[in-house]
């Protein structure tokens, strides 16, 4: 009897993250969500009745710190897609700002893959981290983001470098513009006009890291670069 696969996925309440959720649920697989309160793993729970529901704040990373416990058997991916952006020039760079994006989008990442390198390890499982655009070049107020980014690069690498031996594969994805809430919010910031049209689909998105997830067992993506068409306008 086939196993049925269990992921593990952050960022399930919108954008890419829900979309993906969705996806995986729609296929019969098994879903392990985080929230970060009980409310908000409460309203999860109501879009997907099967999954289980972790409550963890990823901008309080401590709150990770034993997770793992909280997981059953073998894991076939964590899929790292949670993240957050605030822009502004250094400065004007708030410290409060850059300790919360550097939290969420990099430490708690790493947190959460070491709570669940067992469950990977026994499921020969895959770690996907959603990266950005922003982690392989970094614009004019962009500074905190793309650190963040460019340090989950960095952790990707390292371990990749120290986990082949267990079997697990670790690949990256770097969207571009992707048509999310988030994007939205970044246009707001920016002062530019949002038109969901000129940037990627969070489904096309979603199409690339299932294909790094479902690739068969003898190959693996270590990254992959998703890009828009449609050229951006110049500012």
């Amino acid at each position: 009897m086939t196993r049925r696969r269990t992921h593990v996925v952050t960022g399930a309440g919108s954008g890419i993250g829900l979309v993906l959720a969705h996806r995986l649920a729609g296929r019969g697989d098994a879903l392990v969500l985080l929230a970060r309160t009980q409310v908000r793993a409460d309203e999860l729970s109501r879009t997907f009745p099967q999954a289980q529901l972790l409550v963890a704040d990823l901008a309080d990373p401590g709150t990770l710190n034993g997770l793992g416990r909280q997981v059953d058997g073998p894991v076939d991916s964590v899929l790292h897609v949670a993240g957050v952006v605030d822009l502004a020039p250094v400065e004007r760079l708030r410290l409060a700002s850059w300790e919360e994006q550097v939290t969420v989008n990099l430490t708690a990442p790493a947190v959460l893959t070491r709570e669940l390198l067992p469950h990977l390890r026994a499921g020969r499982g895959t770690v996907v981290f959603v990266n950005s655009s922003a982690g392989l070049t970094a614009s004019a107020g962009w500074s905190a983001y793309a650190a963040s980014k460019f340090g989950l690069r960095a952790f990707a690498d390292a371990l990749r470098a120290e986990e082949v031996e267990h079997g697990l594969r670790v690949s990256t994805v770097y969207p571009s513009r992707t048509a999310t809430p988030m994007q939205e919010r970044v246009h707001e910031q920016e002062g530019r006009t949002y038109d969901s049209s000129r940037w990627i689909s969070p489904e096309t998105v979603v199409d690339t890291i299932l294909h790094v997830v479902d690739l068969p067992a003898d190959a693996t993506i270590p990254d992959v670069t998703v890009r828009p068409v449609v050229p951006r306008p110049g500012t």
